[in-house]
């Protein structure tokens, strides 16, 4: 082949191929673009975020920066509490606020104490009258006798923790479990046999674990329906006007018959309960209440 045949060749090969680039070139700009893809996942405006997907087994989020974590010692969220099973009362985490009939229960707390538990013990003993009373363990130890007349003139007992721990709730099962039986101890020590029917936790800042401890131990959780603040020291006016006004049938009353000065609920207590007979029928709460 001659050096002129081969040089037309190669032309006509270069023109080829560049007229076939232009015709692939001009097809690929006619198909739709295709998104490249990508390892990372990245959500758009209305998929669901990372926080509202459950996690899976292996990615449970720890506490962020800054959040401590829960611990054992931890009470409950609100969110928690919420999702925990209730008992048998309408209080909190099931604690009971009223008697469950239309009669009203009295109920005195933070004793015995040797100037105020034997007032209140000779007014309601002067009207015939039955109550509920919460005992700390420490003043149960010093004052046996005064946890002997309570017993012996028909009151009900109920365990109120050893030393009036507010913070109580928020330890360990192990811990509550120490502090209600070595009360409860201090109790049969003065009063063998006694029935401890209840416990109330101090501050009536109850949580989970504290009500089950008391229930695994045969009492019920107690609050309240009516809190006159008389820890407080109002004076008896104020006292009488806010059990008057928020008592109702099956109303459990809060009142203190230790812890400071109690000269205002002593006062209150006389004219409040010549009132309240003539509306209600007053009672102990019962001893076999679980």
């Amino acid at each position: 082949m001659s050096a002129t045949t081969l040089r037309g060749v190669g032309i006509v090969t270069l023109v080829a191929a560049a007229l076939l680039g232009s015709i692939y070139a001009l097809g690929r700009s006619l198909l739709p673009e295709q998104q490249p893809r990508s390892s990372a996942v990245t959500a758009g405006a209305d998929a669901p975020r990372y926080a509202d997907q459950a996690p899976g087994a292996d990615d449970t989020p720890g506490p962020t920066a800054g959040t401590p974590g829960p611990t054992a010692d931890s009470s409950p969220s609100a969110s928690a509490r919420e999702q925990l099973p209730a008992g048998d009362g309408e209080g909190p985490f099931g604690s009971l606020t009223t008697t469950g009939s239309s009669r009203i229960a009295l109920t005195f707390d933070d004793g015995p104490d040797p100037q105020y538990t034997p007032q209140v013990l000779a007014l309601l003993r002067n009207y015939g009258v039955k109550a509920t009373f919460c005992v700390v363990g420490e003043n149960v130890q010093s004052h046996p006798e005064l946890v002997q007349a309570i017993v012996a003139e028909g009151h009900t007992l109920c365990n109120h923790s050893w030393d009036h721990d507010e913070s109580l709730g928020q330890r360990s099962s192990a811990t509550i479990r120490a502090d209600l039986l070595r009360t409860n101890e201090a109790i049969r020590a003065a009063v063998p046999g006694a029935p401890i029917a209840y416990f109330r936790q101090p501050g009536g800042n109850w949580t989970q674990p504290v009500v089950s401890v008391c229930r695994g131990l045969g009492m019920a959780p107690l609050h309240w329906a009516v809190d006159p603040s008389d820890w407080q020291a109002p004076g008896a006016t104020r006292i009488t006007s806010v059990v008057m006004n928020e008592t109702g049938p099956g109303s459990i009353v809060l009142m203190h018959d230790a812890g400071g000065d109690r000269a205002g609920t002593v006062e209150a207590l006389r004219r409040l309960l010549p009132e309240l007979m003539a509306r209600y029928q007053l009672e102990a709460l019962p001893a076999d209440a679980t």
